[in-house]
């Protein structure tokens, strides 16, 4: 059974794959395309992580940066390679969209990478309603970045 606690960036466990996750980013984007947040950034006070936990392993990390009052955006969702397509990514994203609505968010959005290696990510984002857009925030277009938006005001 799966539960998502809120992570804590003391836990060395949470630390590692954050690290890994940036890395990966990093390793499979363009220089300069990476927009995945280190330790710092995700100190930020407008950003909540949580942690997906399988018993004592850690299945996944995400995020939710709050843009505006009314819009969101997902950050820092990894799951650990070998807890794969076992769920964490789904229960991850819908507590993230849950925490969205409950904040009072009315869109949430999110930025990915356009490669062969992040089309699983897209997948699940299309799954769970996200679509397309244009880039957000402080985004700008990228031909190495893929931009997507759920619209959480009629729901």
């Amino acid at each position: 059974m799966m539960r998502i606690a809120p992570g804590d960036l003391a836990d060395p466990r949470i630390v590692a794959l954050l690290e890994t996750h940036l890395r990966t980013a990093r390793a499979e984007t363009a220089p300069g395309s990476a927009h995945a947040l280190d330790l710092s950034g995700l100190q930020s006070p407008d950003i909540r992580l949580w942690a997906i936990w399988q018993g004592d392993t850690l299945a996944g990390v995400g995020a939710l940066k709050r843009l505006s009052p009314d819009h969101g955006e997902v950050k820092s969702m990894h799951t650990a390679q070998g807890l794969r397509r076992q769920g964490a990514g789904n229960a991850m994203l819908r507590h993230i969209i849950a925490a969205a609505r409950a904040g009072g968010l009315r869109r949430l959005s999110l930025e990915t990478g356009s490669w062969d290696y992040f089309r699983p990510a897209r997948a699940l984002y299309a799954r769970h309603g996200f679509a397309e857009c244009p880039p957000f925030g402080d985004y700008l277009p990228d031909p190495n970045s893929v931009f997507m938006t759920l619209d959480l005001s009629g729901s």
